[in-house]
């Protein structure tokens, strides 16, 4: 198996599969792919229970799996906004925890699950929560994260503060604790104050500059304004792409 990750701010990932080989990704990533190249579900190597698992933090219980026929295949996921997309190997014993919408796909031997989920309200990320992805098993895995990309190595014992939404991806050495900050608990980041994310190494971390939820509050001002146009046209174009921005807060 063959990867290479072609463009820039938009980058796309592009796999040749060789008979026998088998690629994974959750349903919905794929962008394009040739025409012996074929699809058929499977639950993960976490079985049924892996499956209900992910349905439970708002994933699905079966992965597409992709298998080239009779001659290598080849298959592309497309990034969704600007950003990066960097692979890792899982190891035994060396599994990664990945944000939300960052699991591109892997190899046969990945088996993902849901780490954690957690409700609060709290700055910028709204009411949306701080949901994670465990990768463990064996083979490789892609990663999509969204803006500039910031890489860290914590020392034992070193920690750092980030906000939810700027967590890319970190090995699952580093501990993590969601920590409220006191004082901050007004009209702008709701009653339950602002919410932050203590990474403790040993390990490494990859923070994003631009995730989802932070582009979509910074849209919506813009939205906003075209629902105020007279014609009906344009209150359903804009109602459409509020619905779109609406779709991925709450994703």
């Amino acid at each position: 198996m063959q990867a290479e990750i072609k463009g820039t701010t938009m980058p796309v990932l592009e796999v040749t599969v060789q008979p026998g080989e088998q690629l994974i990704s959750t349903h919905g990533e794929l962008s394009w792919m040739t025409a012996n190249m074929q699809m058929s579900q499977t639950t993960g190597g976490g079985g049924i229970m892996g499956g209900l698992k992910r349905a439970m933090g708002g994933g699905g219980i079966f992965l597409t799996r992709y298998e080239a026929t009779g001659s290598p295949g080849m298959i592309a996921f497309a990034a969704k906004i600007p950003g990066h997309i960097v692979h890792v190997d899982v190891t035994p014993g060396h599994s990664y925890l990945v944000h939300r919408h960052g699991w591109l796909c892997g190899t046969a031997g990945i088996t993902p699950s849901i780490a954690l989920q957690q409700s609060f309200r709290g700055g910028l990320w709204g009411g949306d929560g701080f949901l994670l992805q465990r990768l463990d098993g064996e083979g490789r895995a892609w990663i999509e994260l969204s803006g500039e990309l910031v890489h860290y190595t914590l020392n034992p014992g070193q920690t750092l503060m980030v906000h939810p939404g700027h967590i890319g991806m970190f090995e699952a050495s580093v501990q993590f604790q969601i920590t409220r900050v006191p004082g901050v608990a007004n009209l702008l980041f709701g009653q339950d104050g602002f919410h932050l994310v203590a990474l403790t190494g040993p390990g490494q971390i990859w923070l994003q500059s631009m995730p989802l939820p932070n582009l979509a509050h910074a849209l919506a001002p813009y939205i906003a304004a075209q629902v105020s146009g007279d014609s009906a046209a344009t209150g359903a174009a804009a109602g459409t792409v509020g619905g779109i921005l609406g779709n991925i807060m709450r994703s």
